[in-house]
């Protein structure tokens, strides 16, 4: 049962505090995530400085950069992803700790970014793990990563602990684990995972005279 905004203010002034288990859960939740070690090109120097006494990601509640993902659950895709590194990325996901999160900032880790047309370059990590946050830009400031990280504790927050909204490291029938793609003679394969990645549907309207 939800309590009135304005009764829980009123509340809170005699110190007397109102709380869900939903919302202690989330608060604690959001409030102590671990990002992993973990930097692929120079988006990363934009992470590492965002970690630094200037801008002190700690004090958003992501304090310790873990070097293993099993001490980890946030991942922050920072720079360009080729093939050759995808099959990486994805068995890093699949050992980081539930629930687990993932970032990713900057154009090359969204879409390929400048070197989209690259043989070598994947179009977007979301094509095999899901994704939470993107962060736009070439390389992407870092107060734009702090906003991100921000919009991450905003969705954790808001996550229901039960029913259809819930995170899917509560559903018994949720995927943790994704396959890992394996180089093949002129791509990876599978090209994509179908239960992280759908192509986008276009609703084209006809032009006058088609």
């Amino acid at each position: 049962m939800a309590v009135d905004e304005q009764l829980k203010s009123e509340l809170g002034k005699q110190g007397i505090v109102v709380t869900s288990l939903q919302e202690l859960y989330n608060w604690g939740r959001k409030g102590s995530i671990w990002p992993m070690q973990f930097g692929l090109a120079c988006c990363a120097i934009e992470m590492i400085a965002t970690t630094m006494a200037r801008y002190d990601m700690a004090r958003f509640g992501a304090e310790v950069f873990r070097p293993s993902p099993r001490q980890a659950d946030m991942m922050i895709i920072s720079g360009t992803v080729t093939k050759k590194m995808a099959p990486q990325v994805v068995r890093l996901y699949n050992q980081m700790a539930e629930p687990k999160y993932v970032i990713t900032m900057g154009a090359c880790a969204i879409s390929g970014g400048p070197f989209k047309q690259g043989y070598n370059v994947l179009k977007g990590i979301d094509r095999y793990i899901p994704v939470d946050v993107h962060i736009a830009g070439c390389p992407p400031r870092p107060e734009a990563l702090l906003h991100g990280l921000m919009e991450l504790q905003k969705k954790i927050a808001g996550q229901q602990l039960t029913g259809e909204g819930r995170p899917p490291h509560l559903d018994k029938d949720g995927l943790g684990i994704y396959p890992v793609p394996v180089q093949a003679a002129h791509a990876l394969e599978p090209i994509s995972n179908p239960k992280a990645f759908h192509l986008p549907v276009l609703n084209r309207k006809p032009a006058a005279g088609e």
